[in-house]
């Protein structure tokens, strides 16, 4: 991967509601510094863990955290969802709890982050972040299966520290590792 190679590309991050939400700034910053135009779209559960300031200062645009807000991106008709998803040439999901996969299998649109998902013509990674249980749960792994099967790219989750403090799988994977998946989606690893 060299600096540069997705100097441009237009990447919609999306953060759920886990704690894991926090590493979504990471990712940002290592797509900006790599070149891309990254905006960012967020749920309300995700506002508990990480700001929309902190993201708007990382990525550079104003932060999609409210579909009804009108101002929260640069949207002149108050669809904002609208406008990120025909702007995006790849959305990334990162964070994705249980909650916000089901609601993405499901074709749920009733925030920022799924709305604009529904919207979206754009190829979708998703990097899932929930307790183990959550994630083997046999609802959580058909909603998963749905995603990948309509084409989606699933991330992980991988076996490490969870936010329980138990060791099993349900951690989120690495930023550098959904920064790769990025490139590569992209064409330009």
């Amino acid at each position: 991967m060299s600096d540069g190679a997705i100097q441009g590309r237009r990447v919609l991050v999306s953060v759920g509601g886990s704690v894991a939400s926090f590493k979504a700034c990471e990712v940002v910053t290592e797509l900006r510094r790599r070149g891309a135009d990254v905006r960012v779209a967020m749920t309300n559960a995700a506002t508990h863990f990480v700001t929309p300031t902190l993201l708007r200062a990382l990525s550079g645009h104003r932060v999609a955290s409210d579909m009804w807000d009108a101002d929260s991106i640069e949207a002149g008709h108050g669809m904002s969802h609208l406008d990120l998803a025909a702007w995006a040439e790849l959305h990334v999901v990162v964070a994705a709890s249980a909650d916000l996969i089901a609601k993405l299998a499901l074709g749920l649109g009733d925030d920022a982050v799924t709305a604009t998902a529904l919207a979206s013509q754009a190829p979708l990674l998703v990097a899932p972040a929930m307790e183990a249980a959550m994630w083997e749960h046999p609802a959580t792994q058909a909603n998963a299966s749905t995603l990948s099967a309509r084409g989606a790219r699933v991330l992980g989750p991988v076996r490490g520290r969870l936010a329980s403090g138990k060791e099993d799988t349900g951690r989120m994977v690495e930023p550098d590792v959904i920064v790769a998946a990025v490139e590569e989606s992209l064409g330009a690893s």
